[in-house]
């Protein structure tokens, strides 16, 4: 698949762009970071859903926490300093505090590993996906086969040198954004061919690297999996809204692991199917395999 790609990579800016727009035409952009933003992207699956909750429950016991221990050193400032407190009393062992101080943590930690734990095993149990992606990663850009349907194409960031740009924006650059139907500041977000996925099905992403680890990464689905050279790894996602969203290599790969991004389309059920037809014709290759791979699930 790699010598495909050095074959094909100077003719990508040219075909590729067509076919993305065709996926994502009137698509809005959800997934993207934001300037000066704060907080998670808006989830759009139920694994980021999940975490989004946990994170916001543990940042509630956290800043309890905190706010303990300030009050606490606040009183011993004003209560036991030299001024209020000339001669200070002299102990070494408090039990009652000490059991405090051992078990109060103990049941804290217990109360997170009860919500988290089950977050965590519904991202590593991987359900019958309805859609078998492999996702393959490369110095600098990702390969994708669509284990079920036999095609196969690699995924550049608009403006790479395989795209006929340097990896800065410039004129050509900004019109093949527009010409794949994106905007200037989607600039190494936008790749040349976009993962399209039908909104509600399960997607299970099977990842892999072919050199250097990489690990493939959308924020909006919540799902994170590093690719590792020799290993086969899963993710799943189930969309819940048709839109476009970005993700980035998330794993230091090298000098231009900066840009290797990650775009996926989820569009209704028709226009995948005929997005599936175009691409086959366009991408078919012979299968790597006759059936995908099915993993078994985390123990």
């Amino acid at each position: 698949m790699k010598l495909k790609t050095m074959l094909l990579g100077a003719l990508a800016s040219f075909a590729a762009p067509a076919v993305a727009q065709d996926a994502g035409e009137n698509l809005p952009v959800i997934g993207a970071p934001t300037p000066g933003a704060m907080g998670f992207q808006e989830a759009a699956t139920e694994l980021a859903r999940d975490i989004h909750w946990l994170d916001g429950m543990v940042t509630i016991i956290i800043t309890g926490i905190t706010l303990l221990v300030v009050g606490l050193l606040g009183v011993c400032i004003v209560r036991y300093n030299r001024r209020a407190n000339a001669e200070p009393g002299s102990f070494t062992h408090n039990s009652p505090l000490e059991i405090a101080w051992t078990v109060g943590p103990i049941f804290i930690l217990v109360f997170i590993g009860a919500f988290s734990l089950p977050v965590l095993f519904k991202q590593q149990e991987i359900p019958e996906g309805d859609i078998y992606i492999k996702a393959t990663g490369y110095q600098w850009y990702w390969g994708y086969e669509y284990m079920d349907d036999g095609f196969a194409f690699d995924s550049y960031m608009i403006g790479s040198p395989a795209t006929g740009g340097d990896n800065r924006m410039t004129e050509e650059v900004a019109a093949q954004l527009e010409e794949a139907g994106y905007a200037r500041e989607h600039f190494r977000l936008a790749t040349d061919t976009a993962v399209v996925v039908p909104v509600g099905q399960t997607v299970v992403m099977q990842v892999t690297g072919g050199d250097v680890i990489h690990s493939w990464t959308i924020p909006a689905f919540g799902v994170k999996q590093d690719a590792v050279p020799g290993r086969l790894a899963e993710l799943h996602f189930t969309p819940e809204r048709e839109g476009v969203y970005f993700g980035q290599c998330s794993e230091l790969c090298g000098i231009a692991h900066a840009y290797m991004p990650i775009t996926v389309k989820v569009v209704s059920e028709e226009a995948y199917a005929t997005w599936k037809e175009q691409m086959v014709e366009e991408y078919a290759v012979a299968p790597s395999a006759d059936a995908p791979v099915r993993l078994a699930a985390a123990e």
